[in-house]
């Protein structure tokens, strides 16, 4: 599902008002439900919290397209989904809000008259950042839900943008081509009054991801080189570039990020496990790969998973921090899995190890791209 992570214009992709009152009442908590996308007969799944299939949504993906991946609105009933197509990355909005129920869902497609690359949603979840039409006038704009649209001031060159939970600031990442290296960047939401905070001539300074709390910044850094597939770096620093230092090796190359628990805490990344198979440096099929969850402020490392053979893509946590979803790939074949990401346990030298308990396959049939909403 994934390739070689290069700069969006070199790759071929033609692509609550809270009202309070005398007598207080509770706020609600956003309720969470996990989707996933079932490739035959084709629906998302929606699953309870005990992991049972308790609603769809139908969705067939068009012809001649595949699924990229897909990416839920921090907060509200969106989700992006991202396909491959003929004339490049596609990007559709699905709304959730009553088909869960009604059995059918809402898409639109936000640009139409050329290919679409999401890179991130603004932090209430009301409109998305797309890169569109790549190879003719590429440019970065805000998508609404609603159907309205906007141009950022961010540079045709970025590939990656990032939003801070906490604020109104946004993080990009941009490089000139292959050998040039890169930059990543602070600026405001619309992509005004840049400061760099990291170059790298050497890497891709790729899945810049903030912090719960907008405090950091987690990154990988990918080698520049003509090699599809590496072993990477994964790096933190505070929100204004300071304080730099590098937690883990990780796969690089396949387009697997990072990500945060959500009490900001650790953070779960994948690691590969064959880095002297030269095989693996060129096809995605000879990769061995597991999950690892890396402390942040001590840089303990812990593994969570233990495949001997096939990939495991980007983990996703659940909102309670306690369980991780991911794409596991076996002889040719994706599923989803879950497994614990709460207990540790003492290993037989005197070391921890993460104590999964059994890990789920939420279907038999093949199936991706696990999400937790919060609604």
């Amino acid at each position: 599902m994934r390739g070689k992570l290069l700069p969006a214009h070199y790759l071929l992709i033609p692509s609550s008002l809270i009202i309070l009152s005398c007598q207080s009442t509770p706020i609600p908590l956003p309720q969470s439900t996990l989707l996933i996308y079932r490739f035959n007969p084709p629906a998302f799944i929606e699953y309870s919290l005990d992991y049972r299939p308790i609603d769809e949504i139908p969705f067939a993906i068009p012809p001649s397209c595949g699924l990229f991946n897909t990416f839920p609105a921090p907060l509200g009933n969106f989700l992006v989904i991202e396909l491959s197509c003929p004339n490049g990355q596609t990007v559709l909005f699905l709304d959730a809000s009553t088909s869960l129920s009604a059995g059918s869902a809402s898409v639109t497609q936000p640009v139409t008259a050329s290919d679409s690359h999401f890179l991130a949603w603004t932090g209430d979840g009301t409109a998305a950042y797309l890169k569109a039409d790549s190879l003719g006038s590429p440019h970065i704009l805000r998508a609404y839900v609603g159907g309205r649209q906007d141009e950022t001031d961010i540079t045709e060159y970025a590939y990656d943008v990032s939003y801070n939970p906490a604020g109104e600031a946004i993080t990009f990442a941009l490089s000139r081509g292959l050998g040039f290296g890169s930059e990543l960047y602070l600026a405001n939401r619309d992509g005004r009054n840049e400061t760099l905070l990291s170059a790298d001539q050497y890497n891709y300074l790729s899945f810049a991801r903030w912090s719960p709390d907008g405090k950091q910044i987690a990154f990988i850094k990918i080698p520049d080189t003509q090699t599809p597939f590496t072993v990477g770096e994964l790096w933190v620093m505070d929100g204004d570039g300071s304080h730099a230092r590098k937690l883990a090796d990780v796969d690089a190359g396949h387009g697997y990020a990072a990500n945060w628990s959500p009490d900001g805490g650790q953070i779960a990344f994948v690691l590969r496990e064959n880095p002297e198979d030269d095989r693996a440096d060129q096809s995605s099929d000879a990769l061995v790969s597991n999950i690892y969850i890396v402390d942040v402020e001590t840089g303990e490392i812990i593994q969570v998973t233990s495949f001997t053979e096939g990939r495991l893509e980007t983990p996703i946590w659940s909102p309670d921090g306690n369980t991780l979803a991911f794409n596991a790939v076996v002889n040719g074949r994706m599923k989803v899995q879950v497994v614990n990401a709460g207990r540790v346990a003492p290993n037989e030298s005197g070391g921890a190890y993460r104590d999964p308990g059994e890990i789920l396959f939420l279907e038999t049939e093949s199936a991706c791209c696990p999400v937790w909403m919060r609604k």
